[in-house]
């Protein structure tokens, strides 16, 4: 295992996490109901599928792709998604 690899995968993930929708909808959950460990699980065991599931992915295109590809696809659409949110908060100030 690459520990250099497996910290800045953590720390990587762990930024992006914070203050996402995810983790509002999981506060939501934890503060509203009565059993925070269900609360904690599901939302542990969401965030492990959907990362293996993502990993399974880049594997095999990994496999098929240039990795510089994927990175630039992967920053555009980064871009792209920006942007339109961007727009979407924009457009109700000005209307």
């Amino acid at each position: 295992m690459d520990l250099k690899v497996l910290l800045a995968t953590f720390w990587t993930v762990f930024l992006a996490e914070l203050g996402d929708k995810t983790q509002i909808a999981v506060f939501t959950l934890g503060a509203a109901g009565k059993s925070r460990i269900s609360v904690f699980v599901g939302a542990s065991a969401a965030l492990v599928l959907s990362t293996l599931i993502a990993v399974a992915l880049a594997e095999a295109v990994n496999s098929r792709i240039n990795p510089r590809w994927t990175q630039g696809l992967a920053g555009a659409l980064l871009i792209v998604m920006g942007g339109i949110y961007l727009v979407g908060a924009i457009r109700p100030a000005a209307g």
